[in-house]
């Protein structure tokens, strides 16, 4: 086999997908999930939608790219009454699902911080 050709053939397998191709995925999944009311993106979307004037689309993921997998930190606003556990379990598999049969990413953690209850 020609070294020239192997090269490429290895380049087509290290292709990764944009952070911003990977939040949506998972902003999809994580809204689908019962309980979940929407996402909020903390301090530093804050700053970026107040400086920038525009609302970030990714708000509320943050995605990792490494090696190993990608890591997300997902901010969620829950429905009163939903049980916490069992909705960051949920977001969890359903983010993980999404995102591997969608982009065949290896996702290696999904982080929930739950930032507030909506009693509406």
């Amino acid at each position: 086999m020609d070294t020239q050709e192997y090269t490429h053939a290895e380049d087509l397998s290290e292709e990764r997908f944009s952070d911003h191709v990977l939040a949506i995925c998972a902003i999809n999944a994580t809204l689908r999930t019962k309980g979940v009311v929407g996402l909020t993106g903390g301090i530093t979307d804050s700053l970026s939608e107040n400086i920038l004037g525009k609302e970030l689309l990714s708000k509320g993921v943050k995605v990792s790219q490494g090696k190993d997998g990608v890591i997300f930190d997902i901010y969620v606003v829950l429905k009163y009454g939903t049980k916490i556990p069992t909705a960051a379990w949920d977001i969890q598999e359903n983010v993980k699902k999404e995102v591997e049969s969608v982009t065949d990413t290896k996702v290696k953690a999904v982080n929930i911080h739950v930032q507030k209850i909506e009693l509406k």
